[in-house]
């Protein structure tokens, strides 16, 4: 994309979030002072994910199934997203713009699917028609099996690492012993190809009984996932009776559950040996009481340069949006109003500011200084 082009996307960005009603628009109180809090559209259905594309567009999920594309002048439906498992927790979850969409136009997705016995996270890909109105070639690149029954726990954030290759995240389905089997998906970190191969270098791909994909393991529920400013990849996931955790994911590291964990179990017994446990990772922050975590990115910078590197974490329980920074990490604050009802996703946009999905009011809202 020319300079022009990029100004002339990022300006529509603004006029999209302008657009909304002026009484949409409302101040919050952060570290940094006031931001302006802006409803971008609402009357949106259980919304999930958020992805922007080159001409200034956006692309939300509901879990139901729908994906929507947003412009300056409206919304519609965009047509071929297959049936998904919308029950419990699944339904139709990540999307992904990846960097090569003007010569491609593909995205990549994540969703529950249906499958024998139950369901299972799987990741697709599809191209978006020239006329925006709908996905072309839908294939399906991996999927979980055998499917689970329950609703629970599918994870389902899909990241683009700077290789080109994808970080997927993959609840351990509430079948918590799996999470320590590499013979099995649940509970992990994968690492594949947008063609769903196995690039070089994934760490078990040699392993007798283990899945070749898995990148990490030992994961609860990670429902946010995001690359830092040098690249490297961490995520979020939901404990139990506390201890969600913030994890930088390391190639074939054990990050613990059911083994150890902080917080209890919601009966209130003890979850396994405890906190600690030789070869297995310690979470780099974790909370106590859970807020239920989501989306979340480490931002840039561009519009706060205080908050270069820093953390912005979704809570589905507490109604705000957990600011973290330092190392070790702390929590800084807790952006709360009105509009942060169940954030399930955030993201920052091509111009700096900090988009959310808000599952309470059924809206997008787009952070500005």
């Amino acid at each position: 994309m020319t300079r022009i082009a990029r100004n002339l996307a990022l300006a529509l960005v603004a006029a999209v979030a302008l657009g909304a009603a002026p009484a949409g628009a409302a101040s919050l109180q952060t570290a940094a002072g006031p931001v302006q809090v802006t409803r971008v559209a609402d009357g949106l259905t259980e919304p999930w994910a958020i992805g922007f594309l080159p001409d200034a567009s956006i692309l939300v999920t509901e879990r139901g199934g729908r994906l929507l594309r947003l412009t300056q002048d409206g919304r519609h439906a965009i047509d071929g997203v297959p049936p998904v498992a919308a029950v419990g927790q699944g339904g139709l979850l990540d999307v992904l713009v990846p960097r090569d969409f003007e010569q491609t136009r593909e995205l990549v997705f994540t969703y529950a699917r249906r499958q024998n016995g139950g369901a299972g996270t799987a990741v697709a890909r599809a191209r978006l028609a020239e006329d925006t109105r709908r996905l072309t070639d839908w294939r399906v690149i991996w999927e979980m099996t055998p499917g689970t029954r329950g609703g629970r726990h599918f994870g389902s954030r899909v990241v683009e690492a700077p290789d080109g290759n994808l970080f997927v995240t993959v609840g351990e389905r509430g079948d918590r012993p799996s999470a320590q089997d590499l013979g099995r998906a649940n509970g992990s970190v994968l690492r594949i190809a947008r063609d769903g191969s196995i690039p070089p270098g994934n760490p078990f791909a040699d392993r007798t009984n283990a899945l070749d994909a898995i990148w990490s393991y030992g994961h609860r529920n990670p429902q946010g996932a995001a690359l830092d400013l040098s690249g490297k990849l961490w995520v979020v996931e939901h404990g139990a009776r506390g201890g969600d955790e913030i994890n930088r994911v390391r190639r074939g590291a054990n990050y613990g559950w059911p083994v150890i964990a902080y917080g209890t179990h919601y009966s209130g017994a003890k979850i396994g040996v405890g906190t600690h446990k030789e070869g297995m990772e310690q979470p780099d922050f974790y909370w106590d009481p859970s807020i239920a975590p989501s989306g979340m990115i480490i931002y840039s910078g561009k519009l706060w340069p205080e908050w270069k590197g820093h953390f912005l974490v979704g809570s589905l329980k507490f109604d705000h949006i957990s600011h973290l920074a330092g190392r070790p990490l702390e929590e800084i604050e807790r952006i709360s109003g009105p509009q942060t009802g169940r954030v399930r996703d955030i993201a920052e946009g091509p111009e700096g500011g900090i988009w959310f999905l808000s599952v309470d009011t059924g809206a997008l809202y787009r952070m500005t200084p």
